[in-house]
């Protein structure tokens, strides 16, 4: 094979044809090969994926070699780097300057395990390779601290700028701030809504969150005060909802995919996840038992044209790993997997859903 005959022109030429599958634009287009380079008999690039979570990695690689095999020549050698660069909605947030995505999760009651997937997807977000905080916004009932194994810290107040500036709490690589780092657990503060709003003003504005790619917001049950406080504050990458199968939960669950659909809100609906699905033995793993119902979830989702994320059972380890403070997400095991193919299904839309946002 002449090396001549090969050149940079022919290979982005090969690789405008490779569609990105979610995005259904081409690589070249979308800006995500780089550095081009030929050698004797091979050619290098990098292609930047939109998320280190990104679930068709693989099939982007191989569609990329064939491109170039079929289109440019048999047998060059194909060498892909393969990076990942979070995508975000077209300007940053002045408040957040360095947050890349906000992603609101919510349920319609409480008692769902809203924050138990919030905790252990940060945690599979972070073991995907992106940078995570989690914002605490449960003012009167903070959760977070405690699966965190994280109660008894707080945060430091540093002078940056002229500014005084909170200092998120780091555990296992996550950064996270909560009023439970702020009140002691034992005596509970009552709350009026403009001191909660104000809380959450200050949790955004006053603390020092670093560059990050997901910033998750674990908000209380229902909609509330603080729900209309967070929609005006910062522009939302978009909103989750946690149900479990229940009748009861599925009927709540949807006041609050109504809330973040209803027109002056608009924010985007990223997906449901169904937690409690079903219940697995320690002892019997390979058995199912639904004992709230089955699919209720993901007939929501169905119905209201939202993407269903998955489902997460019913296990003793997860809510063990919750009381001792670390998420189930950071081992391995049935239910680590779980999080990890919603956290998985999480990233793709939230790339799809800034793709259309910026279009």
């Amino acid at each position: 094979m002449g090396e001549l005959s090969v050149s940079k022109e022919l290979i982005i030429g090969a690789l405008s044809t490779v569609q990105e599958p979610d995005l259904k634009k081409d690589l070249v287009t979308l800006g995500m090969i780089k550095d081009v380079e030929l050698g004797v008999g091979e050619v290098r690039f990098t292609v930047v994926l939109t998320t280190p979570a990104c679930p068709l990695k693989e099939k982007i690689r191989k569609d990329c070699e064939d491109a170039i095999h079929n289109l440019v020549h048999p047998d060059l050698k194909v060498v892909i780097q393969m990076t990942a660069e979070v995508t975000s909605l077209s300007a940053a947030d002045p408040l957040i300057p360095g947050v890349k995505n906000v992603i609101a999760i919510a349920s319609g009651k409480g008692g769902v395990g809203k924050s138990t997937v919030t905790a252990n997807l940060a945690m599979a977000l972070k073991n995907l390779g992106a940078k995570v905080g989690i914002l605490d916004a449960d003012i009167s009932g903070p959760s977070i601290p405690v699966m965190f194994g994280a109660e008894d810290l707080q945060p430091l107040v540093e002078e940056i700028n002229g500014k005084n500036r909170i200092q998120p709490i780091m555990q296992y690589g996550i950064k996270m701030i909560s009023m439970g780092f702020l009140a002691p657990s034992d005596s509970p503060v009552p709350w009026r809504g403009p001191m909660m709003t104000q809380a959450l003003r200050q949790f955004f504005g006053d603390t020092n969150w670093g560059d990050l790619d997901y910033l998750l917001i674990d908000l209380p049950p229902g909609t509330s005060d603080i729900h209309l406080t967070l929609v005006q504050l910062i522009k939302l990458t978009g909103a989750v909802i946690v149900t479990t199968p229940q009748k009861v939960a599925l009927s709540d669950a949807t006041k609050g995919l109504q809330f973040f659909n209803q027109a002056g809100i608009n924010v985007p609906l990223l997906g449901l996840v169904e937690n409690m699905a079903y219940f697995t033995p320690a002892e019997l793993p390979e058995n199912k038992y639904y004992l709230f119902g089955k699919d209720g979830g993901k007939m929501l989702a169905e119905k209201y044209k939202v993407p269903f994320l998955g489902e997460v059972p019913l296990i003793q380890a997860i809510r063990e790993a919750g009381d001792e403070g670390k998420p189930i997400a950071s081992t391995d095991g049935l239910s680590a997997n779980a999080f990890i193919h919603i956290a998985t299904n999480l990233a793709q839309q939230i790339a799809i859903s800034n793709a259309q946002s910026n279009a």
